[in-house]
Order: C-alpha cells, then structure tokens, then sequence
C-alpha cells in the first residue's frame, strides 16, 4: 500500500524559484550583451532605452521575478527557522510589507518613464 500525501507539496514554490531565476539570469546576461555593444552615454539615451515600451516590460518582469524570488526565498527561511509562531508571523508580514513597498516604488519609478 502506498502512502497518500494530501498536504502540501512545495512544488509551487520551487517552480516559482526556479522560473524567476531563470528569467533573471537571461534577463542580465541579454542586459550585459546589449550595453556591451550599446553603451547608453547620457540620461536622454537612458530615459528613451527604459521607456520603450519592450524594456518597461522586461524590467517590470524583471522585477516581478526578483519579486517572487525573494519571498519565496525569505518565507521559506523563516517557516523553517523563526519560533515561535507569533515572531514568525510578524516577520512574515513586514517581509511581504516591505517586497510590496519595493513594487510600489518600481512600479512607480517605471510609471514616471511614461510621462
């Protein structure tokens, strides 16, 4: 007889890791590759490279991915070792306060790129 596990598998978590970094890891080689043989100069070239509409996208996924990483990464570590359960749950909100602030801030900053 096998054994049947109902609970949760981790699997979400761990695709989520895994996609992210794989994303960011593309991502900053193409970045590389691209000021490697496009190097921007002034804040003009800049401010027109971030506000075309593929690059804010990328950025935003960028981002996101960072994001997700990050929370996954920082919540596993605090389920597994923060104790007791009202410490761990504290800390688990001013994480996810603080990530949320950080979207607020990109979210904004690459909003500021389209005005």
């Amino acid at each position: 007889m096998t054994p049947h596990h109902t609970g949760p598998t981790g699997l979400p978590a761990w695709l989520v890791q895994r996609t992210s970094a794989v994303y960011m890891l593309l991502f900053l080689v193409a970045l590389l590759a691209f000021f490697g043989w496009h190097p921007l100069h002034s804040y003009a070239e800049w401010k027109r490279w971030v506000g075309h509409p593929a690059i804010s996208l990328a950025l935003a996924l960028f981002f996101a991915a960072l994001l997700a990483h990050m929370w996954v990464g920082l919540r596993d570590v605090l389920l597994d070792y923060a104790r007791p359960a009202g410490l761990r749950r504290a800390l688990l909100v001013l994480v996810a306060l603080g990530l949320c602030a950080g979207a607020a801030s990109m979210a904004w900053l690459l909003a500021l790129q389209h005005v």
